[in-house]
Parts: C-alpha cells; structure tokens; sequence
C-alpha cells in the first residue's frame, strides 16, 4: 500500500514538474511580432456616398391659364436661352389686346379734343378780354353804363375759367392716355406669357403635360437642369469630415459606369450636418464630367484631404480605446514589449491611423495583435508588416 502511494506521489511530482517547465517555456520565450514600417508619399483620402445633383434645377410654367397648344419640347432635349418650349390658345387674350389697342386709340383722339378745347377757350377769352376793355373805356368816359361794364368784366372772368378747365381736361386726357397705354402693355404681357421660353440653357429633364390639356397658372409644364451646374452630394461622416476643405481634390465613380473615374474638386461644405445620420453633406464638381448626366444616380466620392510625405500607420483593429485621437498601442523597445498610449492624426482609406505623438525614439509599433502579449515579455520581429 505504501510503495503505490508513493508511486502516486511520484508520478503526480512528475507531472507538475513536467507543467511547470512547459509553462515557463511557453511564457518566457520571445514571442513573435509584425511591427509597422513607415510609408512614403501617403494620401489620405476620405470616402463618402452620395448622388448625382445639380446646383440649378428649375420647375417651370406657364403664368396665367389656358389650354396647351403645341409643345416644343421633350425630356433629353438641350434647349438654349429663349427657346420656346410650349404655347397656350391666345384668341382671348387676342381680344384684350386689341380691346386695349382701341381703348388707347380713343384716349389719344381726346387729348386732340382737349387741346382744340384749349385752342376756343382762348380765342373766346381773347374776345370777352377785349369786349371788357371797350366797356370800361366807355365807362370812364361815361359813354357806357356801369352795368354794362360789369356785364363785361364777368364774362372775360368766365371766358379765363373756361380756358383752365379746357387746359385741366388736356392733363385728365394725357393721363387717360398714360392709363390706356399701361393697359395695353399689360394684356400684351399676358399675351406674351401664353408663349414659355426656355430661362437659361438647359437640358430638359422632364415633360409633365402635353397639348391639349388645360393648366392652371403655376402647373410645371418642364423640368430644366443647368448642365454647367451638375455635382455629386456626398454624404461624409462627422468623425472623417473635420480636414475637408474647399477645393481639396476628388473622385468619383458612377454606379453606372465603375470603371471609370472622374476628377473633381470640393466646392460646397455643408453647414449642417444630419442630427440623426451624424453624417455632412459636401459637393464636388468634376473637371471631366460624363458625357450624359442622370439625377440621382450614386456616387462614390473620395476627397484627399492630405498628402503624407512620411507616415508611420498602424492598423486601427491593433488599437484598443481609441476615442479619436488617442489609443493604446503594442511596442517593441529594447526587445521586450510595452504598452503605450499613442496619439494619432489622420485615419486612412483602408482604416488605419497615422501616429503623431507618444512612440519612445527606437520602439517599433506592433502591428497585429496577437495572443500572449504582456508588458515586459521579450519579443522577436519577425518580418515587416504590410496592408
């Protein structure tokens, strides 16, 4: 019974002899580590999507009612400034014009009445003027009764009245012919807005009526875009879109036509951000654009927002705690492993981040996590990381 018991003991001895050693090797070797290497002529570049837009996109209409004669127009076509792009019936409005053409016409012929008016009040002025001098000469030689020089006066008196009244109907007929002018320019306006020119050049997006239909002052006959105008939205995150800035360089990529990239500059930074998304919206304007343009098409928008000459980037899955400016980080210094806290700048494309600040002179930056990493254990670089 002894001899097993010690058996026992022995072989347990063994085995905890035989752990220990194996713990001790697993734990004290040098553990195998990639570390970074710095990069030249880095540059960093922000991802958004978005659509295709335009700066200018215009509803137009007729303004006033009336039934849709002939449209020149259809959706795709380019349509320069003045274009006529639609007509609507005009006979009614016709009628007002010519309403208006009589109506000025008669104001004119009164302004001819008045001033022949003026013309034989001042002849009967001139004669009761005259009539009114003969009398009081008469009178002062007592040759007439002073009655009769009354008489006389009186009548030059109103002979002088009558001609201010002819000249006042001159000013009311010349303000008739002012009123009538102003209507007619007015029907003539309403007639010339039956006829819908184009307000700029345009490429036409979208026909909503056609002939025969009856509108209402208002409806949209067109949709017309400004093709000098057209831009790709991009929606950015808050966390990636601090370092844009106008006219930073761009790409963007067509859901249509992948293949292809076209240039383009940041022109607009959008001074609200969405509340819920948390994302901003910019807009870039290709120097080469495609040569057809669809609304709302997506996009794919990569702004650089720098250019590194040298940078030192580490995987952000190697980063713990990162809160977007700080994070800790695995280093080899002098052998043995330690971990720091770094601080970083710029976070790449493909997510990593630019290390700015708190690596010790002569560490190399661990880059991918792996197990049994521990403050002080010695560590062996094993090759060159590379994304």
């Amino acid at each position: 019974m002894k001899k097993t018991l010690n058996r026992y003991l022995l072989a347990g001895l063994a085995a905890a002899v035989f752990v220990v050693f194996f713990y001790l090797i697993f734990n004290t070797r040098s553990v195998s580590v990639a570390v970074v290497q710095p990069q030249q002529n880095v540059a960093i570049r922000v991802f958004g999507l978005g659509t295709v837009e335009a700066r200018i996109v215009s509803k137009i209409g007729f303004e006033v009612g009336a039934a849709l004669t002939e449209l020149t127009a259809d959706a795709g076509d380019h349509v320069k400034q003045g274009d006529v792009l639609a007509s609507l019936h005009t006979a009614e409005q016709e009628a007002k014009v010519a309403k208006a053409e009589a109506g000025l016409l008669s104001a004119q012929v009164g302004v001819s009445k008045a001033e022949a008016n003026v013309l034989k009040a001042r002849a009967i002025l001139a004669q009761k003027e005259e009539a009114n001098k003969r009398q009081q000469a008469l009178v002062s030689r007592n040759i007439a009764s002073e009655q009769a020089a009354e008489e006389a006066k009186r009548d030059a008196d109103v002979a002088a009245a009558e001609l201010a009244v002819a000249l006042s109907e001159v000013d009311v007929a010349k303000a008739a012919i002012a009123d009538a002018r102003a209507e007619l320019d007015f029907e003539q306006t309403l007639l010339d807005h039956h006829v819908l020119t184009a307000p700029f050049d345009a490429i036409v997006v979208e026909r909503l009526k056609e002939a025969g239909s009856v509108i209402k002052a208002g409806d949209t006959i067109f949709t017309l875009l400004a093709p000098e105008t057209v831009w790709a939205q991009a929606y950015i995150d808050e966390g990636r879109a601090g370092a844009i800035r106008e006219g930073q360089l761009a790409e963007v990529r067509l859901r249509s036509l992948p293949q292809d990239t076209f240039k383009a500059r940041v022109v607009r930074i959008g001074i609200e951000s969405d509340r819920v998304s948390e994302e901003r919206r910019v807009w870039v304007k290709c120097s080469t654009c495609p040569p057809r343009i669809f609304l709302g098409e997506q996009a794919e928008v990569r702004i650089t927002v720098a250019n590194l000459d040298k940078a030192l980037l580490v995987p952000e899955a190697a980063v713990s705690g990162f809160d977007g400016r700080t994070g800790m980080v695995w280093i080899v210094n002098d052998g043995r492993l330690k971990r720091i806290t770094a601080t970083f700048r710029h976070r790449s494309e493909d997510a990593r981040l630019e290390v700015v600040g708190g690596l010790p002179s002569g560490a190399a930056l661990v880059a991918q996590i792996v197990p049994r990493l521990k403050d002080g254990r010695s560590a062996r670089i094993v090759t060159d990381f590379a994304p």
